[in-house]
């Protein structure tokens, strides 16, 4: 994925399945550098929110 792509998923008010590893996540925010995200786990808000590369996203 790109960070064009992923400002349009954050952007958007649609519920945008996105996958990292094989597992479903919410992105919670593209960091400054352009290149990684932040995410956590979809359906558990608790869960440990992790810093990945952008290019690993995948949307299903």
């Amino acid at each position: 994925m790109d960070a064009r792509r992923v400002k349009q998923i954050l952007s958007s008010s649609a519920d945008i399945d996105v996958n990292y590893n094989g597992v479903s996540v919410w992105i919670d925010t593209l960091n400054e550098d352009g290149r990684t995200a932040t995410v956590h786990l979809r359906g558990d808000s608790d869960s440990k929110h992790s810093n990945v590369d952008i290019s690993e996203l995948n949307e299903v």
